[in-house]
């Protein structure tokens, strides 16, 4: 099952003719839907155990899928599997992500981004998986609703990995599922775009799943990231660098970022709602939920000089 996401109908154009005697079927949702909306509408089209995601910018070793496919049978309770993501021709290999963490308010950010493969051998559990290349369990899928169509852009894949873990489900790091990832290879490193969305599903994600305390410190917690974005921006760190590397000025990210809060307190009271659903079905209480948010976690100055 291949989704266009184009809007253009390009995989026509571009796809093999092979692949309708491959048993492979397109679908075209006529416009640009988000990631995660492609996700659910391949997931509903054509029903299986386990649903895999791939950027498009990514490319994966031959036994990717196996590998993933193997984890999840041997942990039935893990609902997703996190791929060793490297980044696409750099030498010596040197790694986009080992799955994901998270910072006190929120941000997630790749576990391992930088640093070799070597640092990393180990199959464990991590926190969740980034969705640039995974693979979920269709059970969990169904279970928390999968992803979240509001989001479109960005973070829905750490909005999905906290509701699975409010629903018992764990996520598999698996260091022998090898791809190599064009980093930001679509909307940028550091655009107003992903500036936008990655801060305004942020605020959604923690209205969503944090627990209470959790989210009045997460609150609390965004304008010191902001410090440190401002002061790692003056040393020509982070994303907030390239932004500024990239043309664009500091304001214009303020812009963006208040624009994103606005954004976020429009779409509350359907986030409030989706919170409570989320909290009457939990297999979790609220201090094994932090618990793993703890284990798993980043500081904001990392996150800023990332």
């Amino acid at each position: 099952m291949i989704v266009d996401n184009s809007g253009s109908r390009l995989v026509d154009t571009t796809w093999p003719r092979e692949s309708s005697r491959a048993n492979v079927s397109i679908l075209h949702p006529g416009h640009n839907v988000g990631f995660g909306s492609a996700v659910n509408l391949a997931a509903r089209e054509a029903p299986a155990d386990f649903v895999a995601v791939l950027n498009d910018d990514a490319t994966a070793e031959s036994t990717w899928l196996q590998e993933l496919a193997a984890t999840l049978d041997a942990h039935p309770r893990a609902g997703s599997a996190a791929s060793q993501v490297r980044f696409h021709g750099v030498t010596p290999a040197m790694l986009d992500s080992a799955a994901m963490l998270i910072a006190a308010d929120g941000t997630s950010k790749q576990r391992g981004h930088g640093a070799p493969p070597a640092q990393f051998p180990d199959a464990e559990e991590a926190l969740l998986a980034s969705g640039s290349a995974a693979i979920y369990r269709s059970a969990m899928l169904a279970e928390t609703g999968g992803f979240d169509d509001d989001f479109f852009l960005y973070c829905e894949d750490t909005d999905l990995g906290l509701r699975a873990r409010w629903a018992g489900w764990t996520c598999r790091y698996v260091p022998t599922a090898v791809v190599y990832h064009r980093y930001s290879h679509s909307a940028g490193r550091a655009s107003r775009l992903k500036a936008y969305f990655v801060e305004r599903n942020r605020l959604l994600l923690i209205l969503k799943t944090f627990p209470g305390l959790r989210l009045v410190k997460a609150l609390f917690a965004t304008p010191i990231r902001y410090l440190h974005h401002l002061l790692a921006m003056r040393r020509g760190q982070g994303a907030a660098a390239q932004f500024q590397k990239d043309g664009e000025s500091a304001w214009t990210l303020v812009a963006c970022v208040l624009r994103a809060h606005v954004s976020a307190l429009s779409m509350l009271p359907r986030a409030w709602r989706q919170r409570r659903q989320i909290r009457r079905n939990a297999k979790l209480s609220s201090t094994e939920f932090q618990s793993a948010l703890d284990r798993f976690s980043i500081s904001l100055r990392q996150v800023a000089e990332l």
